[in-house]
């Protein structure tokens, strides 16, 4: 309370809080809203406004200089006011982004989850990760644009097939680590120039792919959205599964496969930053 009275003070003092029928208003107007907003009611009650003004402050004077907010649907017309909240208290429209989260639909065994807050039918995130796992949990939550409705299948989510995506990468990764094994045991290394050896169709594509992963991180940064990585590491995995079923890798020819075992390498090391930066697991056997 007193906080927000403080707050609330010192946007008056800037003449931006004024007094009308009993109430305060925030002149949101100023700012680019399409109406001044209540923050205290005539009855002296808080609206959520006066909270929230508060909040993204106490963010602010705490040495963030760029604040992201993840809310539902059913917040967008709440953005104008926040953003204009933050305007008067001296940032810029740019300090403040709001990302909007679409709903998501649970399946099990091919039927859709009721849920209902009213009702209070719903199922908790404790309860999906104990079914599927923490990384499938998470993984398939990012798997749609952040503005894309998810439909979240549980059955494909504790599969361990190339139909769950998450696995089919995790499994890429996995098997670089088999390869390195098998290459040590014979003695093989790296090669660590030239690379002339390699000119298969699924060698050179999967050398562009990965030349098109900070590509894909800046495309990350410039949506705030993690989506594109979960799309170019699933691109990665087919490409590398593709490659390992044709070729194999550690063979007759030393030249050959000591070339072949530096491009999966590179593999894995780009597996393992995208996994890692998705907050997931980076397995060495599945």
């Amino acid at each position: 309370m007193e906080k927000i009275e403080k707050t609330l003070k010192a946007l008056q003092s800037k003449e931006l809080v004024y007094e009308q029928d009993g109430a305060l208003w925030f002149k949101s107007t100023n700012f680019g809203d399409d109406k001044d907003r209540v923050v205290k009611k005539s009855d002296g009650a808080y609206t959520y406004l006066a909270p929230d003004i508060v909040y993204h402050e106490n963010k602010f004077n705490r040495g963030y200089t760029w604040l992201i907010n993840i809310w539902g649907p059913d917040h967008h017309g709440y953005i104008p006011r926040i953003k204009a909240a933050a305007e008067a208290l001296g940032k810029q429209k740019e300090d403040l982004d709001v990302l909007i989260v679409q709903l998501a639909t649970i399946y099990r065994n091919g039927e859709v989850l009721s849920m209902s807050t009213r009702r209070g039918q719903y199922i908790s995130l404790r309860e999906v990760i104990d079914e599927v796992g923490v990384d499938a949990a998470r993984f398939f939550f990012l798997m749609r644009h952040i503005e894309a409705h998810l439909e979240f299948d549980l059955e494909v989510a504790k599969k361990q097939t190339a139909e769950n995506p998450v696995y089919y990468i995790q499994y890429a990764h996995a098997r670089i680590h088999s390869m390195n094994k098998k290459a040590k045991e014979q003695n093989l290394v790296m090669a660590e120039k030239d690379f002339t050896l390699l000119k298969e169709e699924e060698e050179l594509l999967l050398i562009r792919k990965l030349g098109e992963f900070p590509d894909a991180l800046m495309f990350c940064y410039d949506q705030l959205d993690p989506y594109p990585l979960l799309s170019y590491l699933m691109d990665l995995a087919i490409l590398f599964h593709r490659f390992y079923d044709r070729y194999k890798v550690v063979g007759d020819d030393a030249s050959l496969s000591s070339e072949r075992l530096a491009l999966v390498n590179g593999a894995k090391i780009v597996f393992a930053n995208g996994l890692r930066l998705l907050g997931l697991q980076t397995p060495e056997q599945m």
